[in-house]
């Protein structure tokens, strides 16, 4: 953590280093004693260090751990700009870049086209879902994508759109977006130890019930550990796994151009469409843009990076969605839309490849469920990580393992997966679509209300739009967004308002255990600091502060060598 020091400090440093040999602490010593104090890792000793040991990582690239000081509080970030006060975690390299982050995009909203079989089914036939998909991208995944570039750059803090929200309405408002959109998370995540295993199933390898339990659980464990060992080694696999979840349609569209006739595309029973089961199936299967936003804090050169990845993600998705869903039911006859269900595309590939293409995209699908579940628990993990640093909810789910990752938060995170994860499918998709819409329409409000708001706030990605034009463009999502809840059942409503009213239990409840002396919270700064008729400079020289401030990577040995 950042600490304030100055100039008698760094004589006393230097004096208890004079009084004190032994295994020498590596130190950046900086050309202003102001910014010496980032170089120092946290302690619970009463002064700013602690001696190291040979067995002790550099500080310059060790990753700082909170120290626990019970019923104190301590300088965070701003929700305006995400931008901090005294304590900041300490300069470290940002683990994403461009093409990992473009990967991780791409499996928070899509990791490929399984789930998209049901909106044939429940469309009646191709020609529903192939509008759906040629349409809802530019009505719904576009402005969500555009929305999430704009204003990850402009608040490149790991909390995300609660950062936004915090921006426009307040902490309340914010506290309980970020909660209904962490339960939501939560709850798409549990559906994917589950798929894993079904598509195993398909292929033969059926589990008894107290078996499949347990191989949830243990799937569960593995990925969470995964989770825990790096953002980038998380970054990396998803790479990894696009690549080997789309390989085998690239297959399956070769081998169906001979098959394709055309005006099965156009192919609609109107008997058979089922509009909840629709809009629900196409809901999902767009939605969760925004998630990326809460490692915006883990980007390298966000404000640049950023917007990069979202534009080439959304590209991504919408043709892994829609070649081989042309290719499918332009290949097979019109007949066949009702065995339209997930994991069909199995079917598919068995029609018209064989054996061989079945089993690559059975496997395909496994996989896939894997980068799913990691995009998914990092969004969530570090979303707790940024409300966190916010001062939402207590500050252990700040704590950073020695890999960079929020310790805490990802075992909240898959505790909650492994309590929900014996819902049903269709049970999980209506509720956590209920859910996320509801965060979704206070994203778009605060998106338009900083528009309206602070038309000046620095936006290094701004949409082409004037502010009348930003709140145009959300309108089609807003009704999409009602469109979705109108058609919920009672039941969902039900659910959604008893997780609501949990929500504003605990934003009561917490908010009593900060005066309360028995739980640690990091201080946000003041509400009102850059709000109103701050400047833009003002703001600039607080978003500035998120920006890394140490070392480059490279000269690290030579400044550490020179501390010595």
């Amino acid at each position: 953590m950042r600490a304030s020091t100055c100039g008698p400090c760094l004589t006393a440093i230097q004096e208890y280093h004079h009084q004190n040999p032994g295994p020498a602490l590596p130190v950046a010593m900086p050309k202003s004693p102001d910014n010496i104090s980032r170089n120092f890792p946290p302690t619970r000793r009463p002064f700013l260090f602690h001696t190291s040991t040979p067995h002790q990582t550099n500080p310059l690239t060790r990753l700082s751990r909170l120290p626990r000081r019970r019923g104190r509080w301590r300088a965070a970030v701003d929700p305006m700009t995400g931008g901090g006060g005294e304590d900041v975690p300490a300069a470290r390299r940002r683990p994403l870049t461009v093409l990992p982050l473009v990967a991780l995009i791409f499996y928070d909203v899509s990791g490929g086209p399984f789930g998209i079989e049901d909106s044939v089914r429940a469309g009646g036939g191709a020609l529903l879902p192939l509008l759906g998909f040629l349409i809802l991208p530019v009505l719904w995944s576009l402005p969500e994508a555009l929305i999430t570039a704009e204003l990850a750059s402009a608040f490149p803090t790991n909390a995300g759109y609660v950062a936004w929200v915090s921006a426009a309405f307040g902490p309340a408002v914010a506290f309980l977006v970020g909660f209904s959109k962490w339960a939501s998370g939560t709850l798409d995540n549990a559906l994917y130890p589950v798929l894993f295993l079904d598509y195993l199933r398909s292929s033969g390898l059926a589990l008894a019930p107290p078996l499949r339990s347990l191989a949830v659980l243990g799937l569960t464990a593995a990925l969470t550990y995964l989770n825990f060992r790096g953002l980038h080694l998380v970054g990396l696999s998803a790479l990894f796994l696009t690549a080997f979840s789309l390989s085998p349609f690239v297959a399956l569209t070769a081998l169906a151009i001979p098959k394709i006739r055309p005006s099965r595309w156009l192919a609609v029973n109107p008997k058979a469409i089922d509009p909840r089961g629709y809009f629900n199936s196409m809901f999902w299967n767009l939605n969760y843009w925004d998630k990326a936003s809460t490692l915006a804090g883990e980007v390298d050169e966000p404000r640049k990076t950023f917007p990069k990845a979202v534009f080439g993600a959304v590209a991504l998705v919408v043709g892994a969605y829609l070649i081989p869903l042309l290719a499918g039911t332009g290949a097979l006859p019109s007949e066949t839309a009702a065995e339209w269900t997930d994991g069909f595309f199995s079917e598919v590939g068995q029609r018209i490849g064989g054996p061989w293409l079945r089993v690559w995209i059975q496997a395909a699908a496994a996989m896939s469920n894997m980068g799913l579940f990691e995009a998914e628990m990092s969004s969530d993990s570090f979303q707790l990580l940024g409300m966190a640093e916010m001062g939402m909810i207590p500050a252990v789910f700040a704590r950073r393992s020695r890999h960079g990752t929020p310790t805490y938060s990802i075992l909240c995170s898959a505790t909650g997966v492994v309590v929900l994860s014996f819902m049903s499918f269709q049970e999980i998709i209506e509720l956590l679509n209920f859910l996320y819409g509801l965060g979704m329409l206070a994203v778009f409000a605060a998106f338009v209300k900083l528009r309206f708001k602070n038309p000046d706030l620095p936006r290094p990605y701004r949409i082409p739009l004037g502010s009348v034009g930003a709140a145009v463009m959300c309108v089609p999502p807003v009704l999409l967004i009602g469109t979705v809840m109108c058609l919920a059942s009672a039941t969902t409503i039900v659910v959604n308002i008893i997780v609501l009213a949990v929500g504003v239990a605990m934003y009561f409840g917490v908010e009593r255990l900060k005066g309360s002396g028995w739980v640690e919270f990091l201080t946000p700064v003041p509400s009102d600091s850059f709000h109103g008729s701050s400047s833009d400079d003002d703001v600039e020289d607080v978003r500035a502060v998120l920006l890394p401030a140490g070392v480059p990577h490279a000269q690290e040995e030579e400044v550490a060598s020179k501390a010595e």
